[in-house]
């Protein structure tokens, strides 16, 4: 009698080691390219050791052309698996670094994670390419797994988050409140401002947003009301920067406004602006000097008109440094008589 066959499922359970964990927002996304997730899933399964290079070394290792790699960097970047800081260091050099992790980011999320964060964080992040730290622990999304046991059907997939419900309609005097209008009249005040918002462009973080900016003017108008000008107001806010990068640009900015600020000018160091009374010109009075009568205008109390005192000083130079008399000119003399003058020893 045969036997029917019978039919075995077989389940095979991942190994522990040498294998990358990936959560499937990273595998179904389609708002990044195949590039932007391979690249993402090799730095993700680097070992510590390999974990100091540039995320172009990785793309080129990978045989991704230039064009290519800006593509999945520009992808990163965008859904927040991705995020660059710019600063110099002591030496004038531009040194970046790069942030990169398996779960979207917030700009303040990363910069916290940069910084070292909270001692106890409930999800641990990724550390950045090129960091010294320690290597943290991954968090991924709830996702049922096996835990090592045979299930007769795959594990469910995570369920999709919900959207936050939206933001009530933000009033319009809470809004004119928090945010100061500028008085127009001050030029200082907006100078102020017009230099806040453009720190942004010494350092990436030093970016304030306006309303920001315009609680942080009155403090920085004070400088330039106090004679500092808007150059070494600049160097005073961007120079020495931390090494670990700026927290929050308020707070630091706001520091420095305050702990650096100027003593004000004391009034000896401030100009006379003050225009000086008129003067009245002096009456015409006659002139002692010969010749005609005329009158003059002194300045200092002359009683000659100017004329009469250059001819004066003339005839004193001349009394004092007479010229010296030449002997007469009796006209050419024949070359036959200065040789007999000169023989008779007349005439040298």
């Amino acid at each position: 009698m045969e036997s029917s066959p019978q039919e075995m499922l077989r389940h095979a359970i991942a190994p522990v080691r040498s294998y990358t964990k990936v959560s499937n927002e990273i595998l179904h996304s389609r708002r990044m390219n195949n590039d932007a997730k391979v690249l993402l899933l090799v730095v993700q399964s680097l070992p510590e050791r390999d974990r100091y290079d540039a995320l172009g070394a990785y793309a080129e290792t990978l045989g991704l052309t230039p064009r290519q790699y800006r593509n999945a960097r520009k992808d990163l970047i965008a859904n927040g698996y991705l995020h660059e800081w710019k600063w110099q260091n002591d030496r004038g050099r531009w040194v970046t670094d790069q942030l990169t992790s398996n779960v979207a980011l917030t700009c303040d999320e990363a910069i916290a994670l940069r910084d070292g964060g909270p001692e106890e964080s409930p999800s641990e992040r990724e550390p950045m390419v090129g960091s010294s730290q320690t290597r943290k622990a991954r968090t991924y999304k709830p996702v049922e797994e096996d835990c090592g046991k045979t299930l007769p059907h795959p594990p469910s997939k995570a369920e999709p988050e919900r959207e936050p419900a939206p933001d009530p309609a933000p009033d319009r005097d809470s809004d004119s409140e928090e945010a100061p209008e500028v008085d127009d009249d001050d030029p200082e005040l907006i100078q102020a401002e017009r230099l806040l918002l453009s720190l942004r462009h010494s350092h990436r973080d030093l970016l304030l947003g306006v309303r920001e900016a315009r609680g942080l003017a009155e403090q920085a108008a004070e400088w330039l009301r106090r004679g500092i000008p808007a150059a070494d107001l600049r160097r005073a806010l961007t120079a020495y920067l931390p090494s670990n990068g700026v927290r929050s640009a308020v707070g630091f900015l706001r520091h420095r406004l305050t702990e650096k600020m100027p003593p004000p000018p004391s009034p000896a160091d401030t100009p006379d602006t003050s225009p000086a009374p008129p003067t009245r010109p002096a009456p015409l009075i006659a002139c002692e000097g010969p010749g005609d009568l005329h009158v003059f205008r002194p300045a200092a109390g002359e009683t000659h008109c100017g004329p009469c005192r250059r001819e004066a000083a003339l005839e004193d130079h001349e009394r004092r440094h007479p010229r010296p008399r030449s002997a007469p000119d009796h006209g050419p003399v024949a070359w036959r008589d200065h040789f007999d003058k000169y023989a008779r020893g007349l005439t040298t």
